[in-house]
């Protein structure tokens, strides 16, 4: 059965919308708390999260934002307020699908199975371990320095989504020093040579001009 995270502080709610997931075969599992979320995910690995906006703890566009450095979960954000979304599609947080509450349980889980009869990523060969700060592709080391390997597991985080500059900003430097959008240039470029050297002739890491980048393995 696919695991689906809710994440949402009125009970009630979380109930209804585990009721029906479950009606129609799903494995539901709430969590109320913001501050819970990504070691769940981390620990369970569900194949998606319907997301609520405001929660305890933790907001949930932070949460969204740290998901997204290491995993390409689908996320649906929910909101109270109709307003919130042309925001939320403005921040480029790379959630799949935006709701507003009150919503129809039934239309829920409709586009939760629209979501994942959408192909996803099929193995890329791009292996990354944090802790050892080692990048492999197709089995090969990639030499990298902190910034690339940061860059790179943005942008692994959802292979064919494009990142804005402002966006892998945000996840380059631990000490958020200020810096140009044209510094993400300068790493893609290296980037892009470590990333050839392994495989001659593919541009893995794809310009999408006045947007951003995407990685494509």
């Amino acid at each position: 059965m696919k695991k689906i995270l809710i994440v949402e502080d009125e009970a009630k709610l979380a109930a209804l919308e585990a009721d029906y997931l479950r009606a129609e075969g799903f494995e539901p599992h709430a969590i109320a708390n913001g501050l819970e979320v990504v070691p769940w995910v981390q620990a369970h690995a569900p194949d998606l999260i319907l997301l609520d906006l405001m929660l305890p703890g933790r907001d949930g566009l932070d949460i969204c934002r740290e998901l997204r450095t290491f995993s390409d979960v689908p996320i649906v954000m929910v909101t109270a307020r109709v307003e919130e979304i042309d925001r939320l599609i403005g921040l480029d947080l790379g959630a799949d699908d935006y709701v507003c509450k009150p919503f129809s349980a039934r239309e829920l889980v409709a586009r939760v199975k629209a979501i994942l009869r959408r192909p996803r990523t099929a193995s890329t060969g791009l292996v990354l371990d944090e802790e050892r700060h080692l990048a492999l592709l197709d089995g090969r080391t990639i030499d990298l320095t902190p910034v690339e390997f940061r860059l790179l597991r943005t942008l692994a985080a959802a292979p064919g989504r494009v990142f804005s500059r402002n966006r892998l900003l945000e996840h380059l430097y631990a000490d958020h020093r200020v810096v140009t959008d044209r510094t993400v240039d300068a790493h893609i470029k290296n980037l892009r040579r470590k990333l050839e050297e392994v495989r001659p002739g593919q541009e893995l890491v794809r310009s999408i001009y006045g947007v951003g980048y995407k990685l494509e393995l």
